[in-house]
């Protein structure tokens, strides 16, 4: 039985990769930050299947004792500060957590058992004012914000290992992947559960800031199962992972309230407040390479995807849930 240990395990990728392992056979260790917030709800179903650890991508000491104490086959970093908005108001933190965390983790690895193979979470953030469409393995970075930026450090990072000590260090650039465990804070979910409130009749207006922006996105779901093939190769790389199809948030308004039988322009509000200092205008990816080298390609559509994070919002506030 191999072991996976994942960190930011309960995150939406998180959550959704421990399942994915657990299908393979894998024991699954996951990685969690002390806090005085308990925050399980998304990995609850099956946090009798997994082994949970305490831990903090800041603190290269619990990063060592984990990898020393459960010796896992392969190394899952999807921990950091992930919300771009957040990045400008806290920067270092951001960059403590999202850049010199992948170097504490990377190390420890090197110094524990260098054989481990290790997965960086890397984003599309990082071409920000893009230098071609679509953007490639290839494509030049110019990130537009802390995050993206620190995200640069961490996939250069993890390249640089991979070069200088032979390790099996691979960068899975992942393109916009939503769900229904997106958070609250993210533009996709913050739209749906606010359709599902409109619909219900607890709400009547959504703020929202630049409705012209363009992101390719996919569902979190098929895009977990890019990181584990990566892993699977006998020699790693670097891959896009991509729907290859690019969308504006109005596409995305009209797909979500339109789901419900809504017009999204008797509700929608444009709110200085959510604006970027610094805009990504345009994402869209070319997934070919993953698609040749590791036969991958994404199941379900900008629509089912829409449609899916509305319904599953209705059915969270019917039925009285807590949104995630």
């Amino acid at each position: 039985m191999p072991t996976a240990l994942i960190t930011g395990i309960t995150g939406q990728d998180g959550s959704y990769l421990a399942e994915f392992l657990l299908t393979q056979g894998y024991k699954v260790v996951g990685m969690v930050r002390r806090t005085s917030t308990v925050n399980f709800h998304r990995i609850t179903h099956i946090q009798d299947k997994i082994s949970l650890v305490s831990g903090d991508m800041l603190d290269q000491i619990s990063l060592l004792n984990i990898l020393e104490e459960h010796r896992p086959d392969e190394v899952y970093n999807l921990a950091a500060q992930s919300f771009v908005q957040t990045s400008w108001p806290q920067p270092v933190f951001t960059g403590e957590a999202t850049a010199l965390g992948v170097t504490r983790i990377l190390d420890a690895i090197r110094l524990v058992d260098p054989t481990i193979r290790f997965y960086q979470a890397s984003s599309s953030e990082m071409f920000g004012k893009v230098k071609e469409v679509p953007q490639r393995e290839v494509t030049p970075f110019y990130p537009r914000s802390p995050y993206g930026v620190a995200k640069v450090y961490g996939h250069w990072i993890t390249v640089n290992y991979r070069e200088s000590y032979n390790m099996h260090c691979t960068s899975g650039i992942l393109f916009n992947h939503e769900s229904p465990r997106r958070g609250l804070e993210f533009v996709t979910r913050k739209i749906t559960h606010e359709v599902a409130r409109i619909k219900l009749g607890l709400s009547n207006e959504l703020r929202l800031g630049n409705l012209d922006s363009r992101r390719d996105w996919g569902f979190a779901g098929d895009y977990v199962k890019a990181m584990w093939l990566m892993l699977q190769r006998g020699t790693p790389e670097d891959y896009v992972i991509a729907t290859g199809e690019t969308y504006s948030v109005n596409d995305f308004l009209n797909e979500a309230f339109g789901h419900a039988g809504l017009d999204w322009h008797d509700y929608v509000v444009q709110d200085q407040r959510f604006m970027r200092p610094a805009e990504v205008d345009l994402l869209v990816g070319d997934p070919s390479k993953a698609g040749a080298d590791l036969g991958w390609e994404p199941t379900v559509t900008f629509k089912e995807l829409v449609q899916m994070m509305v319904d599953a919002d209705i059915e969270m506030l019917q039925n009285g849930q807590i949104p995630m």
